[in-house]
């Protein structure tokens, strides 16, 4: 069973910094894809940042020149450099890894922005 857990979240000013972290509990490359997403109360989980084993790294456009994602193989973990965070980024952001036909969750973490 493959486990995430994600780290970082927390309550941050407009303007401010976070960096989140999903440790997976196993060798990331051996997920087809890995990635982050956001959920706020009554809306639907929308994607955020992620990469595929093919080489490809993608973001929302909403975070487009504000967001990072990476990866450290060693650690078995991937990141999320949030920068110039925004009101509307305070949601739940959950780790997310696709291996075949399953998909894996983290718990999730609170990012909230206050203004």
């Amino acid at each position: 069973q493959v486990q995430l857990v994600e780290s970082g979240g927390g309550l941050v000013q407009a303007g401010g910094s976070l960096r989140l972290s999903c440790v997976a509990s196993g060798d990331i490359f051996s997920f087809n894809a890995m990635g982050w997403y956001r959920q706020t109360p009554g809306k639907q989980r929308e994607f955020v940042a992620g990469f595929r084993t093919s080489g490809s790294t993608s973001y929302a456009d909403s975070v487009k020149g504000r967001f990072t994602f990476s990866r450290n193989a060693v650690r078995n973990t991937v990141y999320l450099e949030m920068n110039s965070l925004k009101p509307e980024d305070t949601a739940v952001y959950y780790c997310n890894a696709d291996r075949g036909q399953a998909r894996y969750w983290g718990q999730g973490t609170q990012v909230t922005v206050s203004s």
